[in-house]
Order: C-alpha cells, then structure tokens, then sequence
C-alpha cells in the first residue's frame, strides 16, 4: 500500500468523522428545539430534559471519533438501531411522525462508511422535512439485496419535491460519493417518495490530480480555495469574481478532475499537494 493511497483515505477518514459530528450537532439542535416548544412539557421539565439531549450529545461527540475509526462493519439491523436513537427525542417531541421499518435480521453487514452514510441521509432528509414544515408524517424504509442497501423515505408533504432541490444537495453528494443513485418521485397533494441505493462494496477512490497543467491559472486558484473548505461567496470576494463565475469554474474543476463533489475535489487536491 503506497503512501498515497493511505493519505487519501486518511483524508476520506477525516472528512467523513466532520461530516458525521456536523449531522449529529444538527439532530441535537433540532432536538431540543422541539422539546423547548413541546406543549406536552412545562418550562421546567423542558429545560431538564434539554440540559440532558445536550450532556449525552455531547459526551457521543467527545468519543465519536473512536467509536467510528473502530468500527469496519456494523449488522444492518444495528445501524438501524443507531438511527432510531439518533432521532428519538426530535420524533418525541417534534411535530413530525416518523414511522420506522425494520429492516430483514438477516441482511448483510454494512460497511462502516455505507452505514454511515445511509444514517446521514436520513437524517438530513428528516431534518429538511421539518425545516420545510409542510410534511406530518414520515415513512423510513431499509432492505438489503446482498449487494446494496437500499432505503425509502416517503412524506405526506405537498408532493413539490425534486432531486434538483438545493436540500438534497448533501444527500445527492453522498450518494454520488459511494457510486449509488437517488431517485425523487412526488405527487402533487400526495406526498414524495425518495428512493436511494447504496452499494456495499463502494467503489476505490480516484487517483490524486496528476497534471495540473489541465487548469488554467484561475482555475488552479479556485482549485486551491476549494480545498481549503471556502464556499462559492468566500471564494468570490477573495479573487473578486462573482459567485456565478466561481460557479462556471468549478463545473470545468470537477469535470477536469473527473469528480462529482467538492469534497472528492478537495480529499483530490489535498492529497496531491502532499505528494514529494
């Protein structure tokens, strides 16, 4: 195993424990929000139990780091589990029904990263369903087929949703990301369905950018602010461009590099700084 090939997947590594403790300070959040503007809770009881989402939140994120480095595969029915507990309280005390589907005891083991990112997913398609405010109630599926995990998410919301939609970007990049697909079907008045596979054998990362003189000039400066972690608006006001034509340039970054995301860009261009 090359050097190389270990940097980059420390980088996935990193990015993918930033990723997680991003999602898990979000359903905190949203959790104690919803327990504060319960009406089934007086003033005292809600700042208790809120004090307490908030401790236990954050003794998780003091060990995630470990618990999720450590763990190479977990059972389909365990990830499940992590996810149902994840989004206890906000499902407690939120306005919205979520309706767990177990999925088959007898699946197979999931990669760590393939469960983590299908938890990922539904969490941030819950938390954009609540934010929309418009869905009651929520349906989450998982199956197995022995060669991907496949999960459904069906709201009885206005039925207005499109995979193009700015809040699935995250999921849409997730997806991308470990060589699956996403589809989005919704009926007016009747609610969206989303339907995402998985594979549990993603595909190897791509090979760090090797020529550079691919880019021009700008694109190299772009290409830099990008793996720095600057979005479209930083990245405009410091090499006073407008975002729409950072846009333009990372469209012709990603094609170039042949990645999907920013994040493979970033995981990309890091990884080849580094090499002597």
């Amino acid at each position: 195993m090359t050097d190389d090939t270990i940097s980059r997947r420390e980088l996935a590594e990193q990015s993918r424990l930033l990723a997680e403790q991003t999602d898990r300070h979000a359903v905190a959040l949203e959790s104690i929000l919803a327990i504060l503007r319960s009406p089934r809770l007086d003033d005292r009881a809600a700042r208790a139990m809120a004090t307490d989402i908030a401790a236990a939140t954050l003794v998780e994120l003091r060990t995630a780091n470990d618990e999720q480095t450590s763990t190479l595969f977990e059972p389909v029915v365990g990830a499940f589990a992590r996810l149902r507990s994840d989004l206890r309280p906000l499902v407690r005390f939120g306005d919205l029904d979520v309706q767990f589907v177990e999925p088959p005891a007898t699946g197979r083991a999931l990669p760590g990263d393939v469960a983590f990112a299908a938890r990922a997913i539904v969490r941030s398609a819950v938390l954009a369903l609540v934010d929309e405010g418009e869905s009651r109630r929520v349906r989450i599926q998982w199956d197995c087929d022995g060669l991907n995990l496949l999960i459904g998410i069906r709201d009885d919301g206005t039925g207005q949703l499109s995979v193009h939609d700015d809040s699935l970007r995250p999921i849409a990049e997730r997806v991308s990301s470990l060589g699956g697909d996403l589809d989005v079907s919704a009926t007016a008045g009747w609610g969206s369905t989303m339907a995402v596979r998985l594979p549990l054998d993603p595909p190897a990362m791509p090979e760090p950018l090797a020529d550079n003189d691919a880019f021009s000039q700008r694109e190299r400066e772009v290409l830099r602010l990008v793996a720095s972690g600057a979005r479209n608006r930083a990245i405009a006001d410091q090499l006073t461009i407008s975002p729409n034509t950072v846009k333009f340039h990372v469209s012709n970054i990603l094609r170039k590099a042949g990645v999907s995301t920013r994040a493979e860009l970033a995981i990309l261009a890091t990884a080849n700084a580094r090499r002597p």
